[in-house]
């Protein structure tokens, strides 16, 4: 009988995941990304990659780290990489026999080559695997089987249309929100299947849809637009129903003030010292505020424009106002806050050291650790074959 190889870092962890086994046939982002949260769990996940080529991402540079694409590093830790061809009878049968004895199985590949690589009759031989499809869009829809990237998903979900400036071009996110938000998606999904296997035994088929999962990101925009029938439009970093929430200029730069509350509202003026604000009825309350958000900027401007934006964080933070300065990348990164969160994980890639955004998560008030490194390509293709009885 197959067996699973074993693989020490993912033993004896305590980590709410460990012992589920995952098979990872995804490449790119959204598919890679989802195991990888699973791996943060504690799952034990085995990455196949095409022979020599290897997952695409690893191409998507410059930059570059190692010869491999630093995009490549972002959703590919706590995982053993092993290289098949689906085109090549005996990798086929070594990834059945990795399927047969997995948990959890997670793919993106078109329809099309779904049949073709015989992925839906392995489905079908296990149905008691926890099967995870990542689609363009869902089955059944005009666009089920054709090839889809995040910007065409931004672009199709009128993400696009509620992003850049008032009377500006649409734009895309700056990073790819499509891929992440379906992955996370993924994720849940797989996990949700999980719980209900311990109880039943019963494996499920889940498909996370790349279009329809990023509508889903718009919020309050698509439900204002399905109650109303109004259109929402771009309006750059301001609130469609919130005011004052967005940039007001300071002394030195601006700043990101998001007064969500009443009560915050009136301590902001308190601290303003503004008569117009505190009486002037066109800023009496939120709709009113949002309605006249051209006066309102004008007044905040006037007020803040007196002090420096680290005057105004501290002045603020006093009165439990939220605001928070713009930061670059690098400001980001390098904050107080992300140091002493350990969201930044310490490693190596291929003999190179390397730092890597970790998850968010935090388990008995711990981080996620790093158990492995991001793999090179076929890194462990080898003992694994051995442990499952193949040559490599």
């Amino acid at each position: 009988m197959v067996t699973w190889p074993v693989d020490e870092t993912s033993q004896d962890t305590g980590l709410p995941l460990q012992g589920v086994k995952v098979l990872d046939l995804s490449r790119v982002l959204a598919g890679p990304f989802a195991t990888q949260v699973l791996g943060d769990l504690g799952a034990d996940v085995i990455k196949v990659e095409q022979r020599e080529v290897g997952d695409p991402v690893r191409h998507l540079g410059p930059p570059f780290i190692a010869g491999t694409a630093t995009y490549y590093l972002t959703t590919n830790r706590n995982r053993r990489s092993v290289v098949a061809d689906f085109d090549h009878e005996a990798d086929r049968a070594f990834i059945a026999q990795l399927a047969s004895c997995a948990d959890i199985v997670v793919e993106n590949f078109l329809p099309h080559q779904r049949e073709d690589f015989g992925l839906n009759a392995l489905k079908a031989e296990h149905p008691e695997l926890i099967w995870v499809s990542i689609t363009p869009a869902a089955t059944g829809g005009p666009l089920a089987a054709l090839p889809a990237f995040d910007l065409l998903a931004q672009a199709r979900s009128g993400i696009m249309d509620v992003t850049g400036e008032l009377g500006g071009q649409p734009l895309r996110v700056g990073t790819p929100i499509s891929d992440l938000v379906t992955g996370l998606y993924a994720a849940i999904g797989a996990l949700a299947a999980l719980h209900r296997r311990t109880a039943s035994s019963e494996g499920a088929v889940i498909e996370a849809p790349l279009l329809e999962s990023m509508i889903t990101g718009l919020v309050n925009q698509a439900q204002a637009y399905l109650v109303t029938g109004e259109p929402p439009m771009r309006m750059g970093n301001d609130h469609p129903s919130i005011a004052p929430y967005g940039p007001v200029p300071c002394a030195d730069g601006p700043l990101m003030l998001a007064v969500g509350t009443e009560r915050q509202y009136q301590s902001l003026v308190a601290i303003l010292g503004d008569d117009v604000l505190a009486n002037d009825p066109r800023f009496a309350t939120f709709a009113d505020r949002a309605e006249h958000r051209e006066e309102l900027a004008a007044r905040l401007k006037a007020c803040f424009t007196k002090r420096t934006r680290a005057e105004w964080i501290d002045l603020l933070g006093e009165i439990s106002v939220p605001a928070a300065p713009i930061n670059t990348v690098a400001e980001a990164l390098t904050q107080p806050q992300v140091e002493a969160s350990g969201l930044l994980l310490h490693g190596h890639y291929n003999g190179e050291a390397v730092s890597l955004v970790g998850s968010p998560l935090r388990i008995d008030g711990k981080p996620l650790p790093l158990r492995r490194n991001p793999p090179t390509l076929g890194q462990e293709d080898g003992e694994i074959r051995q442990a499952m009885g193949q040559m490599p």
